[in-house]
């Protein structure tokens, strides 16, 4: 059986029909009502006390004052973020400045370079090959100081293959100045 039907029950029952037509038409609450109703509940938290205005109007505590600076700040936060890594504004890629490092490697090899223009010019083709190599690392020992102008090991290893680059000129034109060959 629905509710539905149950209630059309009730409908046709005349003994609670009459009951009905017994009831009062309007009730008012008691007097001391809400009084007894406000005893009953938990005490409040201090909430702001409402002002009370002649007339029977209460005004209402004050809302707080809206959050404006939330909203500006996400907002400036967001444009930043966008402005930081916005694709179309990035202007060309300039070097870095040259590191310590850097710059004493580019002394060292402009020291270098001058001393082997010293040197004379006579070379036995013998040589060339092991001359050959030692150039080649001195440009991979700059290719990695260039990638890690940090590593101070790079320069002490440049150093070195300078060094040993000189010495091996100097026997090469030194053999070459006396004819001999190895």
């Amino acid at each position: 059986m629905s509710t539905h039907e149950t209630d059309h029950d009730h409908d046709h029952d005349p003994a609670l029909q009459a009951r009905l037509r017994a009831l009062p038409g309007q009730r008012m609450p008691p007097a001391d009502g809400w009084a007894r109703l406000a005893a009953q509940l938990p005490p409040r938290e201090a909430a702001p006390a409402a002002v009370e205005h002649p007339g029977n109007v209460v005004a209402l505590p004050r809302r707080a004052r809206p959050r404006w600076w939330l909203p500006a700040g996400a907002a400036l936060a967001a444009g930043l973020a966008v402005y930081a890594v916005a694709p179309w504004r990035q202007a060309p890629l300039q070097a870095p400045a040259p590191s310590m490092l850097q710059l004493q490697a580019a002394a060292m090899t402009e020291q270098y370079q001058q001393a082997v223009a010293s040197l004379p010019g006579a070379r036995a083709a013998e040589w060339q090959p092991a001359l050959h190599e030692l150039d080649e690392s001195a440009a991979q020992i700059r290719a990695a100081l260039a990638q890690d102008p940090r590593a101070p090991h790079l320069l002490g290893q440049l150093k070195r293959t300078y060094t040993l680059r000189l010495e091996l000129t100097r026997q090469a034109a030194q053999a070459a100045a006396a004819g001999l060959t190895t």
